[in-house]
């Protein structure tokens, strides 16, 4: 991947096109009103002004030519979306580390309809860290525990920490009681996700997702669940609820997905990543974080 020659901008960072391999535009200018004809006034703004550059951090004026394979980088005007009216709280922060406590509701990382407002842009403005970065990620309707990395340097090892699975994960979640099944049980199987569908799904095959599930009380039907993870499928926390019989109290996806409005906060999905176990991949040192929140 090219280097970056923009920084991060109001908790954004810049956005990166590739020109085509071929086409007939003449300038880069031509290419990007073609691309974004909804864009073209704006568009026109940002090139005059120099805003739109090369790799080289080089700005394009109207008469840049179009070379195919090359990149051009620029900012993109954030959309406004209605705040989020719950606040992150900060569990622990070092010179490498940054861990919080995610409400429900809020997006890890900009995605979709969800820029502004997701934890890594309000933290990277609120406390002026523009290098912030994902260790890993959690659903937007999932709470708790969740970990960035402040310095360039230390991301590369935070993040394949993660990857290689050598971090013990502890959710929590609420979900009805069924006598018929005995806990803890393990569950194991196939989970795959296609692209433009809102529901993951069992298929048939080796199974790449796997979960412990233990009870811890059962108050009047309502049973308080652990639930431990093996792997890191797309919604597998869920689906394998689901799959058991026991959705998740509040979820809006499985086993039906339902129509529920962005802005509606009324029913939260009741699963929370109630703690993060690791050895630092820096110092060796055991790490342990813990969510203060409940369900």
């Amino acid at each position: 991947m090219p280097s970056v020659p923009l920084p991060v901008r109001d908790g954004l960072n810049p956005s990166r096109l590739r020109m085509p391999a071929d086409g007939t535009w003449a300038t880069v200018l031509e290419y990007l009103l073609a691309r974004f004809p909804d864009d073209a006034a704006r568009l026109r703004e940002k090139v005059a002004a120099g805003e739109v550059v090369d790799a080289a951090g080089a700005p394009i004026d109207a008469s840049t030519a179009f070379q195919p394979h090359t990149f051009v980088y620029l900012y993109r005007d954030p959309p406004v979306e209605p705040r989020v009216p719950f606040e992150i709280e900060i569990l622990h922060r070092d010179d490498d580390l940054l861990v919080v406590d995610k409400p429900h509701f809020l997006a890890s990382t900009p995605r979709g309809r969800f820029v502004v407002e997701s934890a890594l842009v309000r933290l990277r403005r609120d406390l002026d860290l523009p290098d912030l970065a994902p260790a890993h990620r959690l659903d937007r309707l999932t709470a708790g525990v969740l970990v960035f990395t402040v310095r360039p340097q230390a991301r590369r090892a935070y993040q394949e920490l993660f990857a290689a699975r050598r971090v013990h994960k502890e959710y929590r979640a609420l979900a009805d009681v069924r006598p018929d099944l005995t806990f803890p049980l393990t569950v194991r199987n196939r989970i795959i996700k296609e692209r433009g569908v809102l529901q993951a799904q069992i298929v048939p095959g080796e199974p790449n997702a796997e979960t412990r599930i233990e009870l811890l009380g059962d108050d009047n039907g309502i049973g308080r669940y652990r639930l431990l993870p093996h792997t890191g499928k797309i919604h597998q926390l869920r689906v394998h609820m689901c799959a058991l019989g026991i959705p998740l109290h509040g979820d809006s996806l499985y086993p039906i997905a339902q129509d529920v409005a962005v802005d509606d906060y009324s029913s939260p999905l009741r699963l929370l990543a109630h703690s993060l176990e690791f050895d630092d991949p820096l110092d060796g040192r055991p790490r342990r974080f813990v969510s203060r929140r409940t369900l």
